[in-house]
């Protein structure tokens, strides 16, 4: 098949857990099929990049993204005068509409246009409009999160009560649009069976069956070696980039509610932060015991040192993609049941759960001070990763996701 898969992210490098899920759908796409890959393009994002996406896509095309706070206030006044989401409001771009509107008179005719993530939906109902009648194109959305869960699931633990009232108004909005966006497309792909049923009780009716699909995000286990800690690792480590809300909210609750509770009985532990920050890089608090590395190209020697890997999210959606790194690099890992959610876990097997900050901080210390548990817990889940999430053989259900739409 020829086809148009439409990106929010550069989906290279593997930095975040929505460019892991494009990008190995896309490296499984094209496999079999010719597709142009057209994405928006960040600041931070490289040439190299670029280059490397195009040596196994027909080709790569970019549309510069910038974002400002200026910019954002003017698409929130927006977004309320046409009670519409923020989030939709914001990224909707004239230069990609005019891309994707090219895209089409001159590569196409396109079998299917891929949505990746929501926020791209509009360009592809624009994508199946620009076809025509004539070219009848299927669109095909990879809803990689029940977007409207998260700015719910922020306004519980807001503090100001405007910021509250804009979230939960925000959630509304977006749980409209997930459930109208849906049904416009000839097939939806979920990451988890809790985002397809948590959208199924807003109002999103059942598809024809295959219509709707559960594909979890899945790496590349086979690639990527077991971490080497030392004899004493010390570090506790969250990686994950801070300009999203639920991570930066998530380290500020384990830094000021479990981590002083850490230090009482582990005096030689670190807090590691790796990750894009507005933070300084290489800032460090409470005694140097807290470290924001920021980005970090190689964070192999930092791994190394790792005795927990912690997920201390308190919102979100989909999957977490840290934890499928963190397993497969043989990490023991603790993490709210939030965080964990959509992920085949086993508390006490292939994870820790802990939802106070008390019992947060138990389980880390547990197994800074427990190794043989950490180990245990490291080494299966690295073998949960090989079992369940190896894209190889995960991503094969794309086929049929595009059999399904090419047919319908």
């Amino acid at each position: 098949m020829k086809i148009l898969f439409l990106s929010q992210l550069l989906p290279y490098p593997l930095d975040a857990g929505a460019k892991v899920r494009a990008y190995y759908t896309l490296r499984h796409l094209c496999r079999e099929h010719s597709v142009l890959l057209l994405s928006f393009r960040r600041r931070s994002d490289t040439p190299r990049a670029i280059e490397h996406l195009r040596s196994f896509c027909a080709d790569v095309i970019t549309v510069p993204m910038r974002r400002s706070k200026a910019l954002d206030a003017f698409h929130l006044v927006r977004s309320l005068a046409r009670n519409e989401p923020f989030l939709i409001v914001r990224d909707w771009r004239r230069e990609m509409a005019e891309a994707v509107r090219e895209a089409m008179a001159s590569r196409g005719p396109f079998d299917v246009v891929h949505s990746d993530q929501l926020w791209m939906a509009p360009f592809a109902q624009l994508a199946r409009d620009a076809g025509g009648p004539r070219n009848a194109v299927r669109t095909v959305l990879d809803q990689h999160n029940a977007v409207f869960q998260i700015p719910q699931r922020m306004a519980q633990a807001e503090q100001s009560r405007v910021k509250r009232r804009l979230l939960l108004r925000e959630a509304r909005a977006l749980a409209r649009y997930e459930v109208r966006t849906c049904q416009r497309f000839d097939q939806v792909v979920f990451v988890s069976e809790e985002d397809r049923r948590a959208l199924m009780l807003h109002g999103l009716e059942a598809g024809a069956p295959g219509r709707d699909t559960v594909i979890p995000i899945s790496v590349d286990p086979r690639s990527t070696e077991p971490a080497e800690p030392g004899r004493r690792p010390f570090r506790i480590t969250f990686m994950g980039g801070l300009h999203w809300p639920p991570n930066a909210a998530g380290v500020r609750w384990f830094e000021t509610s479990v981590w002083p509770r850490i230090r009482g009985e582990a005096p030689e532990a670190v807090f590691t932060i790796v990750g894009n920050s507005t933070a300084a890089t290489n800032k460090a608090a409470d005694g140097g015991t807290i470290q924001y590395l920021g980005y970090v190209d190689n964070p192999r020697p930092i791994l190394d040192e790792t005795a927990v890997f912690v997920v201390p999210l308190l919102a979100g959606g989909g999957m977490r993609v840290k934890i499928l790194d963190a397993w497969a690099r043989g990490l023991p890992v603790v993490s709210t049941t939030i965080g964990a959610e959509g992920i085949c876990v086993l508390n006490g097997s292939n994870i820790l759960l802990a939802d106070t900050a008390t019992e947060f901080a138990e389980a880390v210390i547990r197994l800074v001070s427990n190794r043989s548990l950490a180990g245990g817990l490291g080494r299966q889940g690295r073998r949960t990763v090989e079992e369940h999430y190896d894209w190889r053989r995960v991503y094969r259900a794309w086929d049929r996701v595009y059999q399904c739409a090419y047919s319908s």
